[in-house]
């Protein structure tokens, strides 16, 4: 029996997972779709989570998320042991300290890029930090546009409103689950380029699952799962380097 590797750094923690298993079914149709994993997600570090198809990857982020329930383990969200949450607390949790950032934009066709930005702090009953908001629209070069509505944006622009809407309640961690899969190459480039910056210049945490090298490149570090375990990591990923590895999980499952 192989050892999981174990994933811990020495800075502060914005979010963990200990020991964090994730089972569906029983018997002969049980399923382990996460086995006993342990990694830290470090404040101000931008992390993408790679692995082959089926390994847990996005298994593990929406887990750690609060947006799915786990077998066995711990998760905490800083000093918050999500297990400990009842409905109630875990949705004022994702609301107050997580932002998100999906596949699908997920905008109110009915409200300006503006208000959907604002839209979680306003359901809250919260008034966003009028200087920070505006940094955020800058970064992702939204001035011009806070006015349109979806419709009247391109894919990369309501991509940019996805990624302001997670970062204007400064939450906590942005989890990202292939935030640029529905993006051509210029667009995609432009949103990984923004969640970096984010974490650079304003502090941000950033935790992506991705398939894709080049969007994993943009990370600070890269979490290979397999089989719903850490097996690797990279620290400043280039996208031949996570390429490689990659491959060298496509030859061991088709060897094995």
């Amino acid at each position: 029996m192989t050892t999981t590797p174990t994933v811990h750094r020495t800075t502060t923690v914005a979010a963990r997972a200990t020991e964090l298993s994730k089972v569906y079914g029983e018997g002969e149709t049980q399923v382990v779709a996460l086995d006993r994993v342990t990694v830290d997600f470090p404040q101000g570090e931008f992390t993408a989570i790679m692995g082959p198809s089926g390994s847990g990857k996005s298994t593990l982020m929406h887990c750690v998320a609060g947006l799915d329930s786990f077998s066995s383990g711990s998760v905490r969200i800083g000093e918050t042991e999500l297990s400990t949450l009842k409905d109630k607390q875990l949705t004022q949790l994702r609301r107050d300290k997580i932002g998100f950032i999906f596949q699908a934009f997920n905008l109110l066709p009915t409200l300006t890029a503006l208000e959907n930005i604002t839209l979680p702090m306003d359901i809250a009953g919260r008034k966003p930090d009028a200087a920070w908001l505006q940094k955020v629209i800058d970064m992702v070069g939204l001035s011009e546009r806070l006015k349109h509505r979806p419709t009247e944006l391109s894919g990369g622009q309501q991509q940019r409103v996805a990624v302001a809407r997670a970062l204007a309640s400064q939450p906590e961690i942005i989890f990202g689950d292939e935030p640029t899969g529905n993006l051509d190459s210029r667009s995609g480039a432009e949103v990984l380029g923004f969640l970096r910056n984010s974490v650079r210049e304003l502090g941000q945490t950033v935790v992506m699952v991705t398939h894709d090298p080049v969007a994993a490149s943009y990370a600070d570090r890269v979490i290979f799962l397999a089989d719903g375990a850490v097996v690797d990591q990279m620290i400043q990923p280039t996208a031949d380097r996570v390429l490689d590895r990659m491959k060298a999980f496509d030859a061991k499952g088709r060897t094995s």
